[in-house]
């Protein structure tokens, strides 16, 4: 019982509701049997509307029923719902290899992933310190977490394409960054809550192997240790292209399938979620699944509110109901 009410004690006072409804039956019965006893009934017939037998109990029901959801409100019903959070630290690791200017996703990859990143820096809750990393070749951090989320949708504006792809670094630095806040954030409740959001295109180029000291897998089972999951986001289509230029001057066209095995992975490994997006529509969609996921947590707490209303509300219409049909208080 103590799950569902905060102090179920007061549910015993659903006693003294009872204890009128049995007093008000008594009461109607009593006057009922003087009237039978002392009335011509011919005459009362004659006198008495025949509606008001019909409504005059309806204000009594309508009083009792908000008094009853009154005396469950002062029980202080509990109940999950989402909060947001005032602890938490999101890096967001950005591809920028030259896959990411592939125009499968209008108007680009990149393009698309900037403004998909803005909007979640717009939607995260207030509170919450973000940062931007971003990884090629090499890792960039670009914004350390911070709550001022302009800070990392102006350097989305920023990000620029680069040769090759080192997923670990990029899991590696949105890890430094995460300690170094935790470093001056713990105190004695601890390091607040972290998570590190992977939007990526395609197959980790450097180095050979991602179980290599730093490769992604590895970074991905550091990133499990920590207790900070990657939540990755494979982006793109199967029939990406590239136009990239090769050392004789020319131009040579190259398939950018998007890779979501290793993405999978990564996520399994660090105990993260896996989504795919094939377009902004969904990157956004995704997004928006993340903030809910990041930007609030589901806690039990007092829900009394509904039930005081819903009680007061109909303990005022019993009052008005018993003024307009039967002309005076129940």
């Amino acid at each position: 019982m103590s799950d569902l009410f905060a102090h179920p004690w007061w549910l015993l006072s659903t006693l003294l509701v009872a204890a009128l409804i049995a007093a008000y039956i008594y009461v109607m019965r009593r006057r009922r049997a003087r009237a039978l006893a002392f009335a011509n009934l011919d005459l009362l017939r004659s006198v008495t509307p025949r509606n008001q037998d019909r409504f005059k109990h309806i204000p009594v029901a309508i009083l009792l029923t908000g008094l009853l959801l009154l005396t469950i409100a002062m029980a202080g019903p509990m109940a999950e719902r989402d909060v947001p959070r005032n602890r938490a630290t999101v890096m967001l690791v950005v591809d920028v290899s030259n896959s990411m200017k592939s125009t499968d996703v209008a108007p680009s990859r990149l393009k698309a992933a900037q403004a998909a990143g803005k909007r979640f820096a717009d939607d995260l809750t207030d509170g919450i310190n973000l940062g931007l990393i971003s990884f090629a070749g090499t890792a960039s951090t670009l914004v350390s977490p911070t709550p001022d989320h302009n800070a990392t949708k102006n350097a989305l504006d920023r990000l620029k394409l680069a040769d090759k792809t080192a997923t670990g670094e990029g899991i590696f630095a949105a890890l430094q960054q995460i300690q170094t806040l935790n470093a001056v954030l713990g105190g004695p409740e601890g390091a607040p809550p972290a998570r590190i959001v992977l939007l990526s295109d395609g197959k980790q180029t450097v180095p050979d192997s991602p179980d290599d000291p730093r490769g992604g897998f590895t970074a991905a089972r550091k990133a499990k240790e920590k207790g900070i999951p990657v939540s990755t986001i494979s982006f793109g289509t199967l029939t990406g292209t590239v136009d990239l230029e090769t050392p004789s001057g020319g131009v040579e066209r190259v398939n950018v399938p998007v890779d979501d095995e290793s993405l999978h992975k990564i996520a399994n490994l660090s105990g993260g979620d896996f989504f795919t997006a094939s377009s902004l529509d969904e990157l956004n969609k995704v997004y928006s699944t993340l903030q809910k996921q990041i930007g609030y947590e589901r806690q039990r707490g007092d829900n009394s509110r509904p039930w005081l209303i819903a009680g007061t509300l109909l303990a005022v219409a019993g009052a008005f109901a018993a003024l307009f049909l039967n002309r005076r208080l129940p």
